[in-house]
C-alpha cells in the first residue's frame, strides 16, 4: 500500500498535491471552520406623498434624483468607514471579529488601521441592490445570533438617520437663503412704496397719469369750444359790423378759450418747471420700481413656501420589508459548495498540468 502510494506520488506528483489540498481545504471547511450567523433585511426607501410645487428653488436647481439613486448613497453609506466606526463604537466591531472566529476567518489584529478593518468589515456584511424591485438586501453575518441582528438594526437606523440629514441639510439651505433674500426684498418693497408715497405728498397728485388723462380731456374740449366759437364768430362778421356788441363778446370768448387751452398746455408741457408730463414720468418711473419690487417678494414669498413643502418632501424613510432577522442557526459557511467548488478548481488545475506535461514529453521524445 505504502509503495502505491509512494509510485503514485512519483508518478504524478502535481495530482497528489492536489488531492492533499482538497483533503485539507475539505478538513477546514467541515471541521474547523466556525460557524457564522447572518441578519437579513430588506429595506425600501419612501417620501412622503406631498405634492410637488410647481415654481421652487429646487426646481429651478434641477430638482432631485431617483428612488434607484437615493438607494445607491444609502448602500454606500452603509458601507462606508463613517458607518463601520459607528457600529464599533456602539457595538464593539473589532473586539467581536478579533475574539471570535476561527484561525483564517477571526480578524487576527485587534488594532489593526481602520482601512484593514474596513476590508474585513465588507467580508461580513453585503448589501446589495435589486434595481428591477427597488429595495436593498441587507445581509450581516456574526458569530452569534444576538450581534448579527443588533448590527443590521444598527445599520437601518444609521442609514434613515443619514438620509434624513442629507435631505433636510440642502433644504434648510435653500430656505435659509430664501428668508435671506426675504428680508432684503421686504426692504426694497417698502422703500420703494415709501418713496411713492412721499413723490405724491410731495406735488400733491395721487395719480399725476390720470391727471394728464384729465388736461388732456379738457385741452380737447376746450379746443372743441374753440371751434364752434371761431365758427359763431365768422357767422356773425358775415352781417355785423365788428362793433357790434355780438362779434366783441364772441372775439372776448374766444380769447378766453384760447388763453385757456394755453394754461392747461403749459401745465403739461413746458421748457422749465415742474410741468405735469415731467411729474408723470417721474411717477410711473417710481410706480414701476415698486410694482416690480411688490412682484418680486410675491414671487419669493411663494418660492419660500413651495421650499419648505419641499423641504418636507426630501424627508427619507427607510421602509421594512422584512425586519432584521435574529438567527435561529447558523448559515454561513455553506461547508459544502466552498468544498465542492474548491475541488472542481483543483482538479481543473492538476487536469491542466498533466496536460501540458504529456505536451513537453510528446516534444522530448
Amino acid at each position: 500500500m505504502q509503495v502505491s502510494i509512494a509510485r503514485f506520488i512519483k508518478k504524478s506528483p502535481h495530482w497528489a498535491v492536489a488531492l492533499v489540498a482538497i483533503l485539507l481545504v475539505s478538513f477546514y471547511w467541515f471541521v474547523w471552520a466556525e460557524e457564522r450567523y447572518v441578519s437579513r433585511a430588506i429595506v425600501v426607501l419612501e417620501s412622503p406623498q406631498v405634492a410637488t410645487p410647481e415654481f421652487s428653488l429646487s426646481s429651478l436647481m434641477g430638482g432631485g434624483g431617483g428612488n434607484t439613486a437615493d438607494l445607491l448613497l444609502l448602500r454606500e453609506h452603509l458601507l462606508s468607514v463613517d458607518m463601520l466606526r459607528l457600529l464599533d463604537q456602539q457595538l464593539g466591531v473589532r473586539q467581536h471579529y478579533s475574539e471570535n472566529g476561527d484561525f483564517f476567518a477571526r480578524l487576527r489584529d485587534s488594532e489593526a488601521p481602520i482601512e484593514d478593518l474596513h476590508k474585513y468589515f465588507l467580508r461580513r456584511v453585503e448589501v446589495d441592490l435589486d434595481e428591477y424591485a427597488g429595495v436593498l438586501n441587507i445581509h450581516v453575518q456574526g458569530y452569534t445570533p444576538e450581534f448579527a441582528h443588533d448590527m443590521a438594526s444598527l445599520l437601518l437606523e444609521a442609514g434613515e438617520d443619514h438620509m434624513n440629514e442629507m435631505g433636510h441639510r440642502l433644504a434648510e439651505e435653500q430656505v435659509r437663503f430664501l428668508e435671506q433674500q426675504m428680508v432684503r426684498l421686504e426692504d426694497r418693497f417698502r422703500e420703494t412704496r415709501a418713496r411713492l408715497i412721499d413723490f405724491q405728498n410731495e406735488h400733491g397728485l395721487v395719480s399725476p397719469t390720470s391727471t394728464v388723462e384729465s388736461i388732456n380731456q379738457v385741452v380737447a374740449t376746450l379746443e372743441g369750444d374753440l371751434a364752434r366759437m371761431q365758427a359763431q364768430r365768422n357767422a356773425l362778421a358775415s352781417f355785423q359790423s365788428a362793433q357790434s356788441a355780438e362779434l366783441r363778446q364772441a372775439e372776448r370768448s374766444i380769447a378766453a378759450l384760447r388763453d385757456q387751452i394755453i394754461e392747461q398746455r403749459d401745465r403739461l408741457a413746458q421748457t422749465a418747471g415742474d410741468s405735469l408730463n415731467r411729474i408723470s414720468a417721474e411717477y410711473e418711473n417710481l410706480e414701476l420700481q415698486a410694482q416690480f419690487a411688490q412682484e418680486t417678494y410675491s414671487s419669493a414669498l411663494a418660492a419660500l413656501e413651495n421650499t419648505r413643502l419641499e423641504a418636507a418632501r426630501q424627508l427619507k424613510q427607510v421602509s421594512v420589508l422584512q425586519s432584521p432577522l435574529f438567527p435561529e442557526y447558523p448559515t454561513e459557511p455553506n461547508r459544502l459548495y466552498n468544498s465542492s467548488v474548491f475541488a472542481i478548481i483543483t482538479i481543473f488545475l492538476a487536469f491542466i498540468f498533466s496536460m501540458i506535461t504529456m505536451i513537453v514529453k510528446d516534444h522530448r521524445d
